[in-house]
């Protein structure tokens, strides 16, 4: 962190009031980087990464967390924070064993693990819940239960693979979509096979909601132009924990944790780790 960012924060006293977009202005370099923050009471948060993004859209998060004394890791999923490429023949299956080999390396040194994620993040933070029954709670933003138009899309995807290597990213006109922080670090454009890897995926989670029993809290766009407007409704009915809350989100985009300025989702989830 430079001098200038410490001493903006100094000023403001939390992260939590910072304006994500001067914050991204000032933290540019930090964009393709994974992060750790050493905490003070004992418990730690692994935060998962969406598709095709990085660390740095739950930065923000994990640095208010921090502040309230987690110890907070933001991996980087293998193929991500380098160039589309690298996305090439990787698995769904090495981006959750990504987030297996943090767990267990901060498993040593902590109490208790929570595990929270976006979009497809939380997808794999939920196969990891399944692999680890001892987990504290689960934080889930922007989760996929469907994909909107998802037989369409894999078959569209499918049927252009055999001609088309790569597509570019398509961003609707609505609620600031093509200026956010996520769109800023992610890649635009992306292998066929990369994101064919996704529904799979997304179906082994369907499969095992009923086997997870950590304490979740799920939180979603009620304008998310990518999960499907029943996720979260779907997951809240099916997933097998006892201790459960969910949110909506308004006027917000899919991965909208990287840019909302709403304290009270943060607060949220802060309040949610606390009481579990």
């Amino acid at each position: 962190m430079t001098e200038r960012v410490k001493k903006i924060l100094r000023s403001i006293g939390s992260i939590l009031r910072s304006d994500p977009q001067k914050l991204f202005r000032f933290e540019r370099h930090l964009v393709n980087q994974p992060f750790f923050f050493q905490g003070t009471n004992g418990r730690a948060v692994i935060l998962a990464h969406g598709w095709s993004s990085t660390p740095y859209e739950v930065r923000r998060l994990g640095k208010y967390l921090n502040e309230n004394g987690y110890t907070v890791s933001g991996p980087m999923l293998r193929g991500h924070g380098t160039v589309p490429k690298d996305l090439e023949g990787v698995k769904w299956q090495d981006w959750l064993n990504d987030l297996d080999a943090e767990y267990e390396r901060l498993h040593a040194t902590h109490d208790k693990i929570y595990l929270a994620g976006t979009s497809i993040g939380s997808s794999l933070s939920l196969l990891l819940a399944q692999r680890k029954p001892e987990i504290g709670a689960l934080v889930l933003m922007a989760t996929p239960f469907h994909i909107r138009f998802e037989r369409q899309v894999i078959w569209i995807l499918r049927a252009t693979r055999f001609f088309k290597k790569y597509r570019r990213k398509f961003y609707p006109p609505t609620f600031g979509s093509a200026r956010t922080i996520t769109r800023l670090i992610s890649y635009q454009t992306y292998p066929i096979d990369s994101v064919l890897e996704i529904y799979p995926l997304i179906e082994e989670v369907r499969h095992i909601l009923p086997q997870i029993k950590a304490p979740c809290l799920i939180i979603q766009s009620s304008s998310d132009h990518i999960v499907s407007r029943g996720s979260l409704e779907k997951i809240y009915a099916q997933i097998g924990s006892v201790t459960k809350q969910k949110r909506y989100i308004h006027r917000a985009y899919h991965t909208f944790i990287s840019d909302i300025k709403n304290e009270h989702v943060f607060e949220d989830i802060l309040n949610f780790l606390n009481e579990n």
